[in-house]
This record gives C-alpha cells, sequence and structure tokens, in this order.
C-alpha cells in the first residue's frame, strides 16, 4: 500500500530517479559479480542458469543417487540429463542437446523420483522417500521426523546429512554476430566442467567470509523458520531450519549483494523501499525452491510461489544476475496521487479510523496461511524494514492472524466487519475481495454479513489470474468477486423457500453479465468462475433481508458442525450452483435439447467439456457431480488419479451397466454411447442405428436429440487432448448422418 501510493503513484520525476537508482545498483552487482569471476567461464561466455539437484545414498545398494522426477532439461532443444556408472558407487550426469528419442526416452526411463520413491537406477529397487528420511510413527500416532535440523551457521549439508546437493548443469549465453551484423544471443546447455566446479567453490569462500557480518546487518536472513502449517514442511522434508537455508551459496551471495549495495547508496526511504521490492521479486524467483521448467516454449526457472506453499523440490533452478534482470526492474507503472494517505499497522478488530470507503481482501477461511507464507519475505526484509518505518511492527503477527475455520473464524470476521460498518457513514461502502470454492465457506460469509448488519448492494467477477507457464492450466478460477456491501437496512423477514426464484434469476443475471464482457476468442473467465458468480448472487439475495424466517444467526455462526453437515444457507446456495450448472450450456449445444436431458447426461457431457477444455484434476468432476446432484458416477470415469481423470469413451464403457436400475444406465445417452460401441465393433454403423431403433423407447421422437448428442461426440475430432475420443468422433459422424436421414 505504501508502495501503491509513494513509488507508483509519484510524479514522472520521481519515477525517473528510483529507475536510476534500479539501474545504478544492477550495474554494481554486475561489475562486482563479473570481477569475482564466478559467472564467466574460460570462453568469456556467461551462466544464465544452473540446475541443482539432492542426491542420497540407496539404502539397497549403497550407490550415491542424484533425484530429480524428470532428467528432460528442455523439450524444445531436446536436452536431457543421461546417469551413468561412474564405478565409485555414483553416477556422472551427462548432458545431451538434440538428443535422439532413444536418448529422451532413457530420461524418463532414469527418473530416480517415481510417486514419492527413491527409484535406484543401479540396483533397480524403490524405497519411499519417507524411510530414507527415517520418519517413524509413535504408539500414540505421533510423527518423528527423521532429518537433522541444520544449524544457523551452516548454508550447505553436512557430509553425513541424508540429502546433499549436485551442481549438475549450467546453461550458457555467448553473443555472436550474425551474417546480416546483428549482435544475437545463443545459449547452450552443459555438464560442470572442473573450471565450473572451481567456481561454486569460489561462490562458497566468498560467501563464507561475508556470512556473519551479512547475518548482523540484515544482508542475509538470521531467522529461525517458526513451526506452522506451511513453514514446517521445509523443516521435517529437508532439515532446513532457519531461513538463508532455503537458499543455495550462489542465490544468498547475488541476493545478499543486492541488498548490501542497497543500504550502501539509497540516498532516500524511496529508494530503499525500491530496492526491497526488487529484491522481494528476486528472492521469490531465486530460491531453492524454484523448479526447472522444460517446456519447448520456456525453458527457464519458475518462481517459489508458483502456489501458496512452500514446496521442497528435489532438483531446483538458480538464475544467474542476468536471468534475474526484469524481477529486479520491476515495472513501476506510475499513476499520480494527490490525495492525502495515512498508513498504519493495526488490527482491523481495533480501527477508529471513520472512512466513507472500506476495501478489504480477507483471508479465505483456511485456504492460505498468509502469515506464515510472509515470513519467507520478512526474513529478508525485517532489519531494513526497521530503518525505513521505525513506527511498524516487523513480524508476521501469528496470534493475531484470522485463519482456521468454525466458530472462532466467525466471530473474529464478525468483529471485523462490524468494526468497518461502525467507522463509516450510513451512506459509505465496503469492498471486499473473495475468492473461495467451498459452499461452507460462502455459507459463513452471508450469515458473518449479516450478524455485521451489512448487505452486498453488487457483485462484480473481475480477471484477476494470468496463465503461468502452463501451470494453471484447466479449471482453476481466474477471477474474484468484488462483494459491494453497504449498511443494512431493510426491515423484512421472507422465508427460505420464498428466495429460491429470485436467486435463480440473479444467477442467471451474474453469468449473463459475465458472458456479455468476455472475449469468445480469449475467455477470462471459466465454469469455476461463473460458479463463483452464483455464490456471490447467493449473497446478494440472501443479505438483502435483514433475517430469514427460521434462521438463528448467532447460534448458526457458534455451531460446531458434523462432518457433512449441510446448514440451511449451503442448501440455497447449492441450489443456486445446480441453477449455474443447468445454465451452463457446453458450446455449440442446443439450448432446448440441454434442458431435456437428466441430470447424469448432463454431467457426463459437461465432463467431456472439462475434458475437452483440458481440465484433468479429479476435483472438478466433484465439483460437477454436487452441481449436478449425482452421486454415482466413479464407474463413468476411465481415470480417478488426481491430475488424469477422465470419463470412460464410448469404448471403454462398453455395454457394462446397460439395463440397470439407475438413471444413467438407461438414459438416451448411454444408448447413444452403447450404438456408437456396436458401430465400432462392428465396423458399420447400421448396427448403431438398428441398437437405437430397437432399444430406444420413442426413437423417431427422439431423432432430433440422438443427432444432438453424436453432433456433439462428432466435435471431438483431431482434438490434440482427446486422441482415445477419435475413433468414436468418426463413428458418430457417420451415425449422426444415418439417424438424420433415417425414414420408415
Amino acid at each position: 500500500t505504501w508502495a501503491s501510493l509513494n513509488i507508483n503513484g509519484a510524479t514522472d520525476e520521481k519515477v525517473k530517479k528510483l529507475r536510476e537508482f534500479q539501474q545504478k545498483i544492477f550495474d554494481l552487482a554486475d561489475k562486482q559479480i563479473t570481477e569475482w569471476g564466478i559467472e564467466h567461464n574460460e570462453e568469456g561466455d556467461r551462466a544464465n542458469s544452473y540446475l541443482y539437484c539432492h542426491e542420497t545414498i540407496c539404502p539397497d545398494c549403497g550407490f550415491k543417487i542424484p533425484l530429480a522426477p524428470s532428467w528432460i532439461i528442455g523439450r524444445g532443444t531436446k536436452t536431457v540429463a543421461i546417469l551413468k556408472e561412474n564405478g565409485t558407487k555414483g553416477f556422472d550426469i551427462e548432458i545431451v542437446t538434440g538428443a535422439s528419442q532413444n536418448q529422451i526416452r532413457l530420461a524418463e526411463q532414469l527418473s530416480t523420483i517415481q510417486n514419492s520413491n527413491l527409484v535406484c537406477p543401479h540396483c533397480k529397487r524403490t524405497n519411499s522417500i519417507i524411510a530414507i528420511r527415517k520418519d517413524r510413527t509413535n504408539e500414540d500416532g505421533s510423527i518423528e521426523y527423521g532429518l537433522r535440523k541444520w544449524k544457523k551457521t551452516e548454508f550447505l549439508p553436512s557430509p553425513d546429512d541424508v540429502f546433499q546437493e549436485r551442481l549438475y548443469c549450467i546453461r550458457y549465453e555467448r553473443e555472436y554476430i550474425d551474417e546480416d551484423g546483428r549482435v544475437k544471443t545463443e545459449r547452450y546447455y552443459q555438464a560442470p566442467n572442473e573450471q565450473d566446479l572451481k567456481r561454486e567453490e569460489r561462490v562458497v569462500a566468498l560467501l563464507q567470509e561475508r556470512f556473519a557480518d551479512w547475518q548482523r546487518k540484515g544482508y542475509i536472513p538470521d531467522s529461525a523458520i517458526e513451526e506452522g502449517y506451511n513453514t514446517s514442511q521445509v523443516i521435517r522434508e529437508r532439515g532446513w531450519a532457519y531461513w538463508h537455508q532455503l537458499f543455495n551459496p550462489r542465490q544468498l551471495l547475488i541476493n545478499g549483494l543486492f541488498m548490501e549495495l542497497m543500504d550502501k547508496h539509497a540516498k532516500n526511504r524511496e529508494e530503499k523501499a525500491t530496492g526491497l521490492l526488487g529484491l522481494n521479486k528476486c528472492t521469490d524467483w531465486n530460491s531453492k525452491l524454484c523448479h526447472w521448467i522444460n517446456a519447448g516454449v520456456n525453458e527457464n526457472i519458475g518462481h517459489t510461489f508458483y502456489n501458496q506453499a512452500l514446496n521442497t523440490l528435489y532438483n531446483y533452478g538458480t538464475k544467474g544476475l542476468n536471468n534475474l534482470r526484469s524481477y529486479w526492474f520491476y515495472v513501476i507503472n506510475n499513476y499520480q496521487n494527490a490525495s492525502d494517505s495515512i498508513i498504519k499497522l493495526c488490527d482491523a478488530r481495533s480501527v477508529k479510523i471513520f472512512c466513507h470507503i472500506w476495501v478489504t481482501d480477507p483471508p479465505y477461511a483456511d485456504a492460505i496461511n498468509y502469515h506464515e507464507l510472509s515470513e519467507f519475505f520478512l526474513a529478508w526484509d525485517r532489519k531494513m524494514l526497521m530503518d525505513i518505518f521505525p513506527d511498524w511492527y516487523v513480524d508476521s503477527k501469528r496470534a493475531l492472524a484470522v485463519k482456521g475455520t468454525g466458530a472462532n473464524f466467525n466471530q473474529s470476521m464478525v468483529q471485523i466487519y462490524k468494526n468497518l460498518a461502525e467507522q463509516m457513514p450510513d451512506h459509505g461502502m465496503q469492498v471486499v475481495m473473495f475468492t473461495h470454492q467451498d459452499v461452507s465457506v460462502w455459507a459463513d460469509l452471508t450469515l458473518i454479513l449479516w450478524e455485521a448488519g451489512l448487505r452486498v448492494a453488487a457483485a462484480w467477477n473481475i480477471a484477476t489470474e494470468t496463465d503461468s507457464g502452463g501451470l494453471k492450466d484447466g479449471n482453476y478460477v481466474k477471477g474474484t468477486v468484488l462483494l459491494v456491501l453497504r449498511k443494512q437496512t431493510s426491515n423484512e423477514t421472507p422465508y427460505l423457500d420464498e428466495l429460491y426464484p429470485e436467486i435463480e434469476q440473479e444467477v442467471k443475471k451474474q453469468i449473463d453479465s459475465m458472458r456479455e464482457l468476455d472475449d469468445l476468442d480469449d475467455p477470462n473467465f471459466n465454469d469455476a468462475d461463473y460458479l463463483l458468480a452464483a455464490y456471490a448472487a447467493s449473497l446478494k439475495v440472501l443479505t438483502t433481508y435483514r433475517k430469514i424466517e427460521d434462521i438463528d444467526i448467532q447460534y448458526e455462526l457458534s455451531k460446531e458442525r458434523m462432518p457433512g453437515e449441510k446448514t440451511p444457507i449451503e442448501r440455497i446456495i447449492n441450489a443456486a450452483v445446480k441453477v449455474a450448472y443447468d445454465y451452463l450450456i457446453p458450446g455449440g449445444f442446443d439450448r432446448f435439447i440441454w434442458k431435456m436431458l437428466i441430470s447424469e447426461e448432463r454431467f457426463y457431457i459437461k465432463g467431456l467439456d472439462l475434458e475437452k477444455n483440458g481440465v484433468s484434476k479429479i476435483g472438478a468432476y466433484q465439483e460437477l457431480a454436487r452441481g449436478f446432484g449425482v452421486t454415482e458416477y466413479r464407474n463413468l470415469l476411465a481415470s480417478t488419479r488426481a491430475n488424469q481423470a477422465r470419463l470412460k469413451t464410448a469404448t471403454e464403457l462398453g455395454m457394462s451397466g446397460m439395463g440397470e436400475s439407475d438413471s444413467f444406465s438407461s438414459s438416451l445417452l448411454r444408448n447413444v454411447l452403447a450404438a456408437l460401441h456396436q458401430s465400432i465393433k462392428s465396423g458399420n454403423t447400421v448396427s448403431g442405428k438398428n441398437w437405437l431403433r430397437n432399444e430406444v423407447p420413442n426413437y423417431w421422437d427422439q431423432r432430433n436429440t440422438i443427432v444432438e448428442l453424436l453432433d456433439y461426440i462428432a466435435s471431438f475430432s483431431h482434438l490434440e487432448n482427446m486422441p482415445h475420443w477419435e475413433e468414436e468422433a468418426k463413428y458418430a459422424r457417420l451415425l449422426r448422418e444415418l439417424v438424420k436421414n433415417d425414414g420408415v
């Protein structure tokens, strides 16, 4: 917030000076790193990226095994790492660019981490990583973790530690002049040679010389990691007990150098804050939690918080200075701000400043532990923040965090929003940013707003997420709901069942407004976002009224619920979700025919629509089933693995279940799938047509629906992510014409 007002809100002249400061620090860092000689090789080429992996001893054969779930380095450059036994109970790692298909297959086969197990390439035996860490469960059910905790002075593993670290690949850059006289950059991968390893030793020596002094001055972290839901993961899985241990020596040296130069050359707090913001981006993109992306179009290093967790990795990437350039030089989009502002760090439950508009982005129950994750950055920022803002506190205030679920969370939220409502005039408003896919959380939010004396006056879905390196493909939420709150003024008290038509109308209105805004060629919203709109629409209708007959708000907020127990509010929001699913017709499907289908048929067709759009998470199918009220669906799935879920094809379904008592087995869609199976099996669509004629009641009256279903399946032809539907699509196209032109 301070940076938004004082950096992004600065004048053009001030922003120009801040950019000059960024450039100055980067140039000084570049000069120092070049003088140290830790990134340039003997030919003068400069390292862009370094790839490291952990190593451990195979319990069965005693070989030292490099660990990685994949040895594919670049799919575009066809670069792979090949493990070769070196005669000393270990492995050399050969880097091959332009690899043959056989070499690529070999690299895939030699992955040493599979399903959280070590797979030894020498003895071929499998051991769980949990066993290798020597974790054990005590008689009382508690878990005792086996890894040694690193000491404060350590930044490298001890020789006796379970996991060691190893540099196995470097990507260098060289400049050359092309035939047209233009300067071009070429990148190449290589295994580290003797000189590269000496440069690694030089990095360790340089860091060792500065380590104690830099920790004392706050240039690198010195604080212990406090155990918590997210923070304990790095302790139990790697033994890292201090924040600096999430960074290797090269990362600590570069990030620490930035901090030292900032401290020496910043003339004011705007420059120091600008430097800290750049440093924070560098730490996010340059830690041992940064995964290597081997995608063909983007062979590069991802960032620590690609999701809201601290995920330990078996192999990871480290950026050279030039690869950090775009993160250090974060974009300052300045919009001059002439308004007065007061920035205070305080508990929202106790704020006593009167405002016309309050904007809040509350925690989403226990979805994300912001208080814990913020400590990753505070570990770097703490001492400089104390210098820049001496009146601010510099810890995460875990004890005050609004977290968890249930009565305590609800009461904390009520206290916050009731207090903010008291600190605004009757015509004032609050804007709440909310993103959650759990109906129970939205139900609790409804009760919280009621108890706080607020109502939802408007709800807007805005696109806040963009695709990032292929990590966010699928049915993730791309939007955030902005809830505009006003003080409650209604005295009406309706019955719950009277609200269903009103909610249905509001859900459809919300979805229609989003569709009008969306880009058909590059949509910003998907089904998950439309469901959020359904939740928000429910809130808008429900909170219009001061109370609803037969709902005791205080009781519902304080009640401890049994697993699976639904509140009255949850039931009405679930009804809104069903309205949304019924209203969200797959592209190209006839609206009238869609309404004629039973819930199980809609589930199957929407499931195919998910697959068509690249969604393979089992949770998406579970959400679909809940939305349509379908309880039995697992027999329709070809795979129930977390990220490989999909529905069975007509061939995979075969004739199983036909004639059984459940709704889907006797449905029109099931008969269409059976007809496709018969056609494929016989190689002749006449058998499929005969099946439909003989088995479908009122065949002649249902031909239009049959044609629509076959037309939809035919659309799967030549889809890259649905090759298993190719045969069905071919026969669906042929059978469609046969049914369409069928005569008595």
